[in-house]
């Protein structure tokens, strides 16, 4: 698969894990494309943690509102019916457990369902944002991820990088499959069907439990 391919696997898996009606808050990057692939029927709320809620797809080049971007600064749309807020409002309903699910992406998570996602030591970096709100305050975290970073593991046995929050983490979905965080441990529910069982756990820094009810990953 290439990057793109990948890219649109991952979006179109965790699309599935989203209910009609949810609220649902959406990480910068690769988790913004999950609303082009939610299934028929489905209707989500977007809240944006600068101050949104109703948001809408991206708008068309050259029809660009000023007063409208999300919180990584990109350029947004409203749906009717939509509200904007300050950031008191706003983190209000994230730590109040009335954001259903968000998507976030990661540098690096665990076994234990750790997360770290906002910077690497040595690099610059703007700041956390939400996400450590995000992740304590929404009902359920979803991980959208690449498996590896050249080729390097990204899902551990125990995260080396600075932590976003501890222990949140409820289900990771790369492009090779769909993990669940247990008491026990990473539980493979999903695998692609490109990949075998074997080269899941070579790309893994953490020993997967296979699920007695593994099956191939959902599109």
């Amino acid at each position: 698969m290439d990057k793109n391919q990948i890219r649109e696997v991952i979006a179109k898996r965790a699309a599935l894990e989203l209910k009609d009606g949810d609220v649902v808050n959406l990480g910068i990057g690769l988790p913004t494309l999950v609303p082009n692939f939610l299934p028929a029927g489905v209707k989500v709320t977007l809240q944006s943690e600068n101050g949104l809620l109703g948001m809408g797809p991206e708008p068309a080049k050259g029809e660009e509102n000023l007063d409208y971007t999300n919180a990584g600064g990109g350029y947004i749309t409203c749906f009717p019916g939509a509200s904007c807020f300050d950031s008191s409002m706003s983190f209000s309903i994230i730590r109040g457990n009335h954001v259903d699910v968000t998507i976030l992406g990661a540098l690096e998570t665990d076994e234990k369902g750790n997360l770290a996602n906002w910077m690497i030591p040595g690099k610059k970096t703007p700041g956390m944002g939400g996400a450590m709100d995000l992740i304590v305050g929404a009902k359920k975290v979803i991980l959208a991820m690449e498996h590896t970073a050249k080729g390097s593991h990204k899902i551990l046995k125990e995260c080396k990088l600075p932590l976003t929050a501890k222990g949140e983490v409820d289900m990771i979905i790369t492009e090779m499959g769909v993990m669940e965080v247990t008491p026990e441990g990473l539980l493979l529910t999903e695998l692609h069907s490109d990949f075998t069982l074997e080269e899941i756990q070579a790309a893994t820094g953490a020993k997967l439990i296979v699920s007695e009810k593994l099956t191939k990953m959902k599109n």
